[in-house]
């Protein structure tokens, strides 16, 4: 009986390790290394320029909404000021671009120009190419990249980055059915666990703000190179589950880098 009692002890204890070790993992830090947008006060509010086709255009105002359900930020679409094809970076604001950019094996990409731990600007591409097609030509796939990628442009990283797992239902976890609910939800959406990231990036307040609080913006002076397409993307800082490229760096120097986030096609 002794016996049988301490092997059920040690079954509990190995059961309870075991369900805080499944829950570290699920509440583990998703910040983009600390990158957050330099500002005095919170809440506050980015500029999410619109460049995007008619098509896309309930994407991103339901992704514009759910972030904006955060006590730390809103966004606020306001015109695009750059072409969609190149869509350029403007200071202080986000610019959201969709156009046909080609085979280029990428349904999504979101980049962030940084000066030292401070995000200057950012763009979110979506590669109309692929959304074109039968796989990728739903709701539910534009709206888990939509989000996913103006997400990025926060400081958030990917919850997960294996496409098989179970959906954490949340649009930061990586996935091969956007709309599959496994228990916890569909991955078109942020969860409490990207608010409470947000929360904790954005915790202490800067001397200065690196956000545009106009419409307008300026041509970014830290943007002198082309960052383009996957080759002036920089080197490769991380692998996804599946083998490809999952954030770059490109080092402008004194301090100025451009990181690439990137979700591929299937």
């Amino acid at each position: 009986m002794k016996s049988r009692a301490r092997n059920l002890w040690w079954l509990l204890l190995a059961s309870i390790v075991l369900t805080f070790f499944i829950v570290g993992i699920a509440e583990a830090s998703h910040s983009w290394g600390g990158y957050h947008w330099a500002r005095s006060s919170n809440p506050f509010t980015l500029k999410l320029g619109d460049n995007v086709s008619t098509v896309w255009k309930n994407s991103l105002n339901i992704a514009s909404a759910d972030w904006s359900l955060s006590n730390i930020l809103g966004t606020n679409i306001v015109p695009g000021m750059s072409n969609s094809r190149n869509c350029k970076p403007a200071s202080g604001r986000v610019e959201v671009c969709s156009s046909a950019y080609g085979n280029t094996g990428w349904l999504g990409v979101a980049q962030i120009w940084v000066s030292g731990s401070h995000i200057t600007q950012g763009t979110v591409k979506v590669n109309d190419t692929y959304f074109k097609t039968p796989t990728y030509n739903t709701p539910a796939w534009r709206q888990f990249v939509m989000c996913q990628e103006i997400g990025h442009t926060f400081g958030l990283d990917h919850q997960d980055e294996d496409f098989s797992n179970p959906n954490l239902g949340t649009c930061m976890d990586y996935t091969n059915d956007p709309a599959r609910d496994d228990g916890v939800g569909t991955n078109l959406h942020p969860n409490q666990h990207d608010q409470d990231q947000l929360a904790l990036i954005y915790a202490h307040f800067d001397a200065a703000t690196t956000i545009r609080s106009s419409a307008k913006g300026n041509a970014a002076e830290i943007d002198a190179e082309d960052v383009s397409t996957p080759d002036q993307w920089g080197r490769e800082v991380r692998k996804s589950k599946d083998g490809r490229s999952s954030l770059l760096e490109r080092d402008l120097g004194k301090g100025k880098k451009v990181f690439t986030f990137v979700i591929w096609a299937q």
